[in-house]
This record gives structure tokens, C-alpha cells and sequence, in this order.
């Protein structure tokens, strides 16, 4: 967002200076310049938030995947403490 508003205060200025200089065609190509590379900051801003959105979604995938492993192995451990107890048991009798 700076980027964006220096670019645009720099399209300020040459719109001031336009007015004002002899090299009118420098001044306005150096302006259109200024205004394309403003427009290209706030496609590559918008495509950074993009992605940025789409990593939270990828991390709250795993999360939840990290979550249900953790419910699977605590669901195989109480079927191997059952199985223990079981035997521990049948061999005591």
C-alpha cells in the first residue's frame, strides 16, 4: 500500500510539473508509467491476499486433519488397554 501511494503521489507530481514543463510528451509518458505500475502493485496486492486467504484454508485443513489423527490414535490406544485388560485377566483366572 505505500508502493501504491508513493506511485500515486509521483503521478501527483507529474501532473503538477505537466502543467508547467516544456517536455510535455516525457512528462506524460513518465505519468502513464507511474499509473500502470500502480495498477500492476494493486493486481500483485490483491493476488498476494488471495493466497494468503488460501494458506489460512490449507492450515485450517490441517488443523483438522492433525485433530482426527490424534481422535484415531486415541481411540487405538483404548482398544489396546481393553485388549490388555482383557488378557490380564483371562491369565489371572
Amino acid at each position: 500500500m505505500k508502493t501504491l501511494a508513493s506511485l500515486l503521489g509521483a503521478l501527483t507530481i507529474a501532473a503538477m510539473i505537466a502543467g508547467c514543463g516544456p517536455d510535455m510528451q516525457k512528462i506524460n509518458a513518465a505519468g502513464d508509467k507511474a499509473e500502470a505500475d500502480a495498477t500492476k502493485a494493486e493486481a500483485s496486492a490483491a493476488e498476494a491476499e488471495k493466497s494468503a486467504g488460501q494458506a489460512d484454508t490449507a492450515a485450517k485443513q490441517a488443523e483438522d486433519a492433525a485433530s482426527g489423527a490424534e481422535d484415531a490414535v486415541r481411540r487405538a490406544n483404548d482398544a489396546v488397554s481393553r485388549l490388555e485388560a482383557y488378557f490380564s485377566t483371562s491369565v489371572t483366572k
